[in-house]
């Protein structure tokens, strides 16, 4: 069975149904069981559907297009494997130590 650590690390991907079969199964009879965890589930559903039905902040498009031309160019120059850690340069170019 999982503990109540395990299961707050699974939440997200249980509500979106991305566990197994297996994982679920351990997930839902932990939440059976659990009434602090059958709680906090419910909290987070509500929550998510409370955000889900905000409007977008309004973003103007020259902050669209600087924010899509960063992630482009972030996806270029992040490299592929055998970097080290804290050598990466990130969004905006720098390199995060």
């Amino acid at each position: 069975m999982l503990t109540c650590r395990e299961l707050t690390e699974l939440v997200d991907d249980f509500i979106d149904g991305r566990l197994s079969f297996w994982e679920r199964a351990k997930f839902q009879m932990h939440v059976g069981m659990c009434t602090d965890c059958r709680d906090y589930l419910a909290q987070l559903r509500a929550t998510r559907q409370a955000l889900g039905s905000l409007p977008e902040p309004p973003m103007s498009d020259d902050v669209r297009e600087e924010l899509l031309e960063r992630f482009r160019t972030w996806k270029r120059a992040t490299p592929c494997s055998g970097s080290e850690p804290g050598g990466e340069p990130g969004p905006d170019g720098a390199t995060e130590t």
